[in-house]
């Protein structure tokens, strides 16, 4: 699309945007606010209404000015809700779900959001602006407005609307005629329109595709319902563009998902409600963490069968995935940079990235029903062991070890914290496990604990993942029985040693404008 640098100045200073929303084209024209001539050059723009003005100062605001202005923003009395809310807008708008950097910031906003309520008085801003600052610096390095992705849907009267007509044209490449599709099927239900592009999320299943999606639904109570549709655009031209590599190559795990499906006769029903008790979640973790893809599918068909509920199986999903944090033996030296070092687990790791998916799984499976629901949890437990298999480099022995866990002897929260705080600041892994599995023996307050995890989840890099993983963590502790819970935040107390060491851009600057 153009956009002239007087169309920008417009929409900022007079919020054309919020006019033309709310009156509309015909009477924005009538009442001579904006002429025709205007208003065909904007018929492919997508425009987002009274959000408008902040959506284009997100995309346009100079990074080096970017914090003060939003500082000075949530001064006045702009809420984190809202600038988040800008922020995604400008982030789908821009990127459409098709650049690295890009979608991975999206993926960031909410989480961002949820830790400011953890933060110390007068500090809740700073993950908000941490996210913000990346958001507005990849958006001007992308190439700015005139590099925008999303453009406005023009949906033809003849546009054939059903679910196998929107995996078609998934299927067939073409994102302009899916994207008519998705309209059509939003403009009815955006419940069942996201059932819709389901399939298509399944079809070949690895952490972006599976995370980006559920993002974009949960985005949904930031934005607000109206943005549903640009929301969900970004999976759909994700899964377009990740399948233009893909070729002809076999989907072997929807094969094994109708097979595992005929095999535990799941088709026609939906997950159960039975709660399983502790040795049934252990032992399908422990399945999932040893035997084949499709024998850990299988086995999380077989509990469906059974008549156990998602939960259920959604908590041995996420211990699982957790074990695989504690398992990492951390990045080879050859493949090490400056974010992530020799030794490493955080950024794009086997456990976080499982963690993250298998997260994703469980959520996606509560939004959807029917065998939509179940496929999402048989290919959850499947791609946990696909991604487990992969060559990487995996310990013998999960961590924290004995001898570890045998130096802390302190049991005071206070001390404790402590000593977390100084083995986090010396990238000491395996210490800072052991003092969070001892911290969790304990029985000890839980808030005290993510207060401090949360502190480093803001100021540090993260490569990208600070915020989603410890979103992660904290949504799976909530969702797993209080027996088990504990390993969840060993597991985050790992990553978080392992990712201090890079301070994240414009973090000190927030700090100081805050502060100040």
């Amino acid at each position: 699309m153009n956009s002239s640098p007087s169309r920008r100045k417009f929409l900022t200073d007079v919020g054309q945007g919020t006019l033309l929303a709310t009156l509309g084209t015909a009477v924005a024209i009538d009442m001579r606010f904006v002429s025709a001539a205007w208003i065909d050059a904007l018929d492919s723009t997508l425009l987002f209404g009274s959000l408008e003005p902040l959506v284009c100062e997100m995309q346009e605001t100079p990074i080096n000015r970017l914090q003060s202005a939003l500082v000075d923003k949530i001064k006045s009395g702009t809420s984190l809700k809202t600038l988040i809310a800008a922020g995604a807008l400008a982030n789908a708008r821009t990127f459409g779900g098709e650049d690295y950097i890009g979608f991975h910031t999206f993926m960031a906003l909410a989480p961002a959001l949820r830790i400011a309520a953890r933060m110390p008085a007068g500090l809740e801003p700073l993950p908000v602006l941490k996210v913000l600052y990346r958001n507005t610096s990849r958006i001007q390095n992308f190439g700015g407005r005139g590099a925008e992705v999303l453009a406005d849907v023009p949906i033809p009267s003849d546009t054939k609307s059903s679910d196998d007509a929107l995996q078609r044209a998934i299927q067939a490449r073409d994102p302009k005629h899916a994207e008519r599709i998705l309209a059509n099927l939003v403009g009815q239900d955006r419940h069942d329109a996201f059932e819709a592009l389901i399939p298509s999320i399944q079809d070949n299943p690895e952490v972006h595709r599976t995370v980006l999606p559920f993002r974009a639904w949960e985005m949904q109570d930031i934005v607000g319902t109206e943005h549903a549709l640009t929301l969900l655009r970004q999976s759909l031209r994700y899964c377009v563009r990740a399948d233009a590599g893909r070729g002809s190559q076999p989907a072997i795990h929807g094969a094994m998902l109708v097979k595992l499906m005929d095999e535990a006769k799941l088709n026609g029903r939906s997950p159960g409600t039975r709660r399983a008790d502790d040795d049934v979640i252990l032992g399908l973790r422990d399945t999932f963490l040893t035997a084949s893809p499709e024998d850990s599918g299988r086995a999380a068909a077989g509990a469906l069968a059974e008549g156990f509920s998602a939960e259920s199986i959604g908590e041995a999903m996420s211990l699982a995935a957790s074990g695989l944090v504690l398992r990492d033996g951390g990045r080879l030296p050859q493949w090490e940079d400056r974010l992530k070092t020799a030794g490493s687990v955080h950024g794009d790791s086997m456990g976080v990235h499982a963690s993250d998916s298998a997260n994703a799984w469980r959520n996606l499976a509560r939004i959807c029903s029917g065998r939509n629901a179940m496929a999402c949890l048989i290919l959850g437990a499947w791609q946990i062991a696909r991604d487990r298999d992969q060559p990487g480099n995996l310990l013998s022995e999960p961590l924290p070890s004995k001898h570890h866990v045998n130096q802390v002897t302190l049991s005071d929260p206070e001390g404790l914290l402590e000593r977390l705080d100084e083995s986090i600041r010396n990238n000491l892994q395996a210490h800072a496990a052991a003092i969070v599995e001892r911290y969790a023996q304990l029985s000890l307050p839980t808030e005290p604990l993510m207060a401090v995890l949360a502190r480093f989840a803001v100021s540090e890099d993260g490569a990208l993942h600070a915020e989603k993983y410890y979103n992660t963590v904290s949504d799976d502790f909530q969702a797993t029985r209080p027996s088990l819970r504990g390993q969840h935040l060993v597991a985050l107390a790992r990553v978080t040693a392992s990712e201090f060491g890079s301070p994240a851009e414009g973090q000190e600057q927030a700090r100081e404008l805050l502060e100040g």
